[in-house]
């Protein structure tokens, strides 16, 4: 992608192929990652064994061997089934291969960690009970200093849950939910809930309801996969969270935050989120959000904005990320403020900025972005517009206050009405924001970074 023809002055038609061919090898390489990643491939395989352990052959009582073993112990389970549910109170680690399958018994939660300094590493845990109300999981961590490490969950309702526990790790594991039927009545595949100072990093979650962090803070979400499920990642009243190198491909919703504060959401790929609520990221009455790096693709809104931030002493930030491809690059509902887009990289398009209700986004301190839309020219050859960027299109203003004509949209219709009011003025429409000094190209930013650390 960095090759002579794809580094052209301006975001011609020939920019245009050239980025396209870079988001369908990043997303199809994300594809290949998470189809992959059922059959074991890297980062699900188990740790390796302790050297220190105490064998427990297949069909043993696990629970018995738990309750026997002394505080710091190692149990080392062979291949083979084991019979839920475990109730882990003191802090033993439990090692085994994939191949060591805890079954559950049919009710309630297979495994608890409630002792802090408790270990879960390499199993395979297969079911939970069927209860929505009771949060029946595969793996129910409640203890301080806590590990889930290289797990794969199957066949559970709820596949990890963390709840008012502080320093987890929950890391490398792969969550498989059913993949099919309504998403509502899915499970959560991770759920954080009054959770602080923890790492939930290098997980695969497929086919499951979401991702959720709630009332949970100063926690780090990197290097993981979310696919073919509701909310990539869920925040709600979760403050300091750090969000980086993630993939979020073919959910409803990519990340959505909520009430939230100082969330950092950098280097992530958010593609094809999709349906009437698809969006990349949304984000609602929430503030200090710095938002940089990431690569939006083939989204039906790729960031979404409902009173951001709330507080008048916040500010957010938005900064060298791509939208490609989208229905609409960012829509806000209604005229957001104390919003700052700059360097950011706005290439085919359907619409680049959209605002509901029929205000507009000159509230935003627009800075140096890339529109692939841009008519200007750089007399000076400094990479930049000699004049502002103005949007303005009448079919977004006539959907903003008439969301039926949006049944229009990719129609001939609306094209032409906005060729028509460029030749013949008659009427003019609004402008919905200026950038006073346009980047000429965005030929340089191809995304391979997003979605990695």
């Amino acid at each position: 992608m960095r090759g002579a023809a794809c580094n052209g002055g301006g975001l011609g038609a020939l920019h245009r192929v050239c980025v396209g061919a870079a988001v369908l090898l990043v997303v199809a390489s994300c594809d290949s990652h998470a189809d992959t990643a059922v059959v074991g491939e890297r980062p699900h395989e188990a740790p390796a064994r302790p050297d220190d352990c105490t064998l427990v052959t297949a069909g043993s009582n696990l629970q018995r061997a738990i309750d026997d073993t002394l505080e710091g112990s190692t149990l080392c389970l062979e291949p083979g089934d084991y019979v839920g549910p475990l109730d882990v109170t003191k802090n033993v680690t439990i090692w085994g291969p994939h191949e060591a399958v805890i079954r559950s018994s049919g009710k309630g939660t297979t495994i608890e960690l409630g002792a802090d300094g408790a270990a879960l590493l390499g199993v395979t845990i297969d079911g939970s009970g069927g209860r929505f109300d009771s949060l029946d999981a595969a793996v129910h961590v409640t203890g301080d200093h806590n590990r889930v490490e290289g797990v794969v969950v199957r066949n559970a309702v709820f596949g990890l849950l963390v709840e008012k526990a502080n320093y987890a790790s929950i890391r490398n594991n792969l969550v498989l939910g059913p993949d099919e039927g309504p998403l509502g009545l899915r499970g959560d595949g991770i759920r954080l809930w009054e959770t602080r100072h923890s790492v939930v990093e290098g997980n695969e979650v497929i086919g499951s309801r979401d991702m959720v962090v709630w009332y949970s803070s100063d926690n780090r979400i990197v290097d993981n996969a979310v696919v073919r499920s509701r909310y990539g990642t869920h925040f709600m009243y979760s403050h300091g969270n750090v969000l980086e190198g993630n993939r979020y491909i073919d959910n409803v919703v990519g990340v959505f935050i909520m009430y939230s504060r100082n969330v950092q959401v950098k280097r992530n790929l958010l593609a094809r989120s999709s349906g009437p609520g698809g969006m990349g990221l949304g984000i609602k009455e929430s503030g200090n959000l710095a938002v940089s790096d990431n690569f939006f693709v083939a989204n039906t809104k790729g960031v979404y904005m409902d009173t951001s931030p709330l507080d008048q002493d916040d500010f957010n930030r938005f900064e060298r990320n791509a939208f490609y491809h989208s229905e609409v690059a960012v829509l806000m509902h209604g005229s957001e403020r104390r919003n700052t887009f700059k360097d950011n990289a706005f290439v085919s398009n359907h619409s680049q900025v959209e605002v509901e209700g029929g205000g507009d986004a000159l509230g935003v301190d627009w800075r140096e972005n890339a529109f692939d839309d841009y008519a200007g020219y750089d007399m000076d050859h400094d990479g930049y517009g000699d004049i502002p960027y103005e949007l303005r299109r009448l079919s977004s203003q006539l959907a903003s206050t008439y969301p039926q004509l949006l049944f229009f949209r990719g129609a001939i219709t609306l094209e032409l009405l906005d060729a028509i009011s460029l030749l013949f003025p008659l009427v003019e429409p609004h402008t919905t924001l200026i950038d006073p000094r346009p980047k000429m190209s965005a030929a340089t930013w191809d995304g391979r970074h997003a979605g990695r650390r």
